[in-house]
């Protein structure tokens, strides 16, 4: 500010304007793997090996460097090119060179197919960490590492196909661009299931395959939803004489020539914006069946089945990280002459966000666990993944939007800015709890599981009961879901419910055995014993706020 004398301006120093105090400085120069739950469960879950790898990977993702990539990606969001100069049709996806960065990393940590080629135990889990870590700098590039990981289970239905394609699916080395697989260092993988008129019923698909003379198929049709258009190659289903069936799309064919994978346009959508979403159309476009005819849901369930664990993995992630920006905020920034932090009703709110997050955490760990041990033939963990992702793929993709919105809320006005990146995180928050089946679909699927596979509730209950007698409020929940099972009315309208308490029991049942007392506590009597009100913030009087929250992320 100025003053005039006679012409001249006259400075005054006691009418500075713009003078910057009291903000938070910027969550940057972290090892984001340095949070006590994530590092447990890796141990507890078989990969302590890969605990120099992670904290290596968490040191990257705090870098200012990687930041700025998850901001410019987002920011310079994908374009499409259906011709060239020439009118030639192309077909392509041009990102910015910041989502390349990105992929290049991810890739080179083994975060997409790798684990499939990795004998070790603990594959999966150290999979699983890095994934956790390294996406909650940024989601979309996550996409095509997910569905790679998940194509291979899904192809090895077809051993020639998988010895074929597996070798360069689990490669460590990102070689963008579209160019034969066979002449490439590391392929990518998507998926290609819903239509326009079905959605999730996928069996009312109107895609037709037709057998050609050498052995390949084409394909006619347009598919709703396909993510990641450059990749290399894609399992889609398709209606073949024998039924709806699982088939590769390449959209580069052996000779070099371009298959015909016509893009017709990329979604415009909430989140997710680095990754590109589109519909293509199949014309006489080249195909290779997966697994049998007619089977083509069995054969990509497989699929699914690990991209719904990815889910369960990003959602985990993306509460964690909105977590630890919260956390950070609140120990740097004074309101009412002490920081937020020691204020009693801010504590409440981020030991209860602490709680959802070391639950989420703790479960996905666990099903990452399981899946590890059911590739190297454990049949218990199997029959337990199949209970289990399902019923933490609908829990914590459910919980994701309201904890990253109450996270955000902690920032005030500073989170509501896109400089903070909390804007980000919750147009983000949905994505999981839509792909691979909304919250019905993965609800109905726990009942489907439950009348076809007892194997998977006996697995289930072994895993709960693990901690009986250790707290009465547990032992309660699950005997009321016990007798919730037992009962056959109205059980589709009551799935969601269903779903819920199992979810929480077996969160309950794994912090009681694997968290501190503070935590397990917490945990049980406002998750499972019901002390507490309908939002974040609201856990009882009593409850040892400063146990919970010794165990938050990100201390700067």
């Amino acid at each position: 500010m100025t003053t005039t004398a006679g012409n001249r301006p006259v400075s005054n120093p006691t009418a500075r304007t713009h003078e910057v105090t009291n903000q938070t400085p910027p969550l940057v120069g972290h090892d984001v793997a340095d949070d006590p739950v994530l590092l447990e469960g890796v141990r507890r879950e078989g990969a302590e090996w890969y605990l120099d790898d992670l904290h290596r990977i968490g040191r990257r993702t705090g870098s200012e460097e990687v930041q700025r990539w998850a901001e410019e990606a987002n920011r310079h969001e994908p374009e499409l090119r259906t011709h060239d100069r020439y009118g030639n049709r192309v077909d392509e996806v041009d990102f910015h060179p910041s989502y390349h960065s990105l992929m290049n990393v991810a890739i080179g940590e083994g975060l997409a197919g790798a684990p499939w080629a990795d004998e070790r135990p603990g594959a999966h889990v150290a999979r699983a960490a890095g994934f956790m870590v390294w996406s909650s700098a940024e989601a979309g590039h996550g996409c095509p590492m997910s569905m790679t990981y998940a194509a291979v289970p899904a192809l090895r239905n077809s051993p020639e196909l998988a010895a074929e394609y597996e070798p360069l699916l689990t490669s460590r080395v990102y070689d963008p661009g579209l160019r034969a697989p066979g002449g490439k260092r590391g392929i990518l993988a998507g998926m290609g299931m819903t239509e326009k008129q079905g959605g999730t019923d996928v069996r009312t698909n109107t895609t037709s395959a037709v057998e050609a003379a050498d052995g390949s198929w084409r394909l006619r049709g347009h598919k709703w939803f396909t993510s990641a258009p450059m990749n290399d190659l894609f399992l889609v289903l398709a209606q073949a004489p024998g039924g709806l069936s699982c088939f590769l799309v390449p959209r580069v064919l052996p000779d070099g020539s371009r298959n015909t994978f016509r893009i017709q346009r990329l979604k415009d959508k909430l989140g997710n914006r680095s990754n590109a979403s589109s519909e293509p159309e199949f014309d006489d476009t080249v195909a290779w069946l997966v697994g049998d005819e007619g089977k083509g849901v069995r054969t990509i369930i497989d699929m699914v089945t690990m991209t719904r664990l990815d889910c369960i993995l990003g959602s985990a992630s993306g509460t964690r990280a909105a977590l630890a920006q919260a956390a950070h905020h609140a120990r740097h920034r004074s309101v009412f002459g002490a920081e937020l932090i020691e204020q009693p009703l801010m504590r409440n709110v981020l030991a209860d966000l602490a709680l959802e997050s070391e639950a989420a955490t703790t479960l996905a760990l666990r099903v990452a666990g399981a899946t590890d041990r059911a590739q190297r033939g454990d049949a218990g963990e199997r029959a337990f993944l199949r209970l289990a992702t399902a019923v933490g793929k609908y829990w914590v993709c459910k919980r994701q939007p309201s904890a990253v919105a109450e996270a955000l809320e902690c920032l005030g006005g500073n989170g509501y800015d896109e400089a903070s990146g909390m804007p980000r995180l919750y147009r983000e928050a949905p994505l999981n709890g839509i792909w691979e089946g909304s919250g019905n679909v993965n609800a109905l699927d726990v009942l489907r599981a439950l009348g076809r596979e007892p194997e998977s509730l006996e697995a289930f209950r072994a895993e709960v009961e693990a901690a009986a007698g250790a707290d009465a409020r547990l032992d309660a929940a699950w005997r009321e879901v016990r007798g919730e099972l037992v009962r056959p009315e109205d059980a589709e309208l009551r799935a969601r419910r269903l779903v819920e308490r199992l979810a929480l029991v077996l969160q309950g049942s794994l912090l009681v055995r694997h968290a501190p007392a503070p935590v397990a506590d917490a945990f049980c009597a406002s998750r499972l014993a019901g002390d507490r009100g309908l939002a974040f913030g609201t856990l009882p009087a009593g409850t040892n706020l400063a146990g919970v929250l010794e165990r938050l992320p990100a201390k700067l």
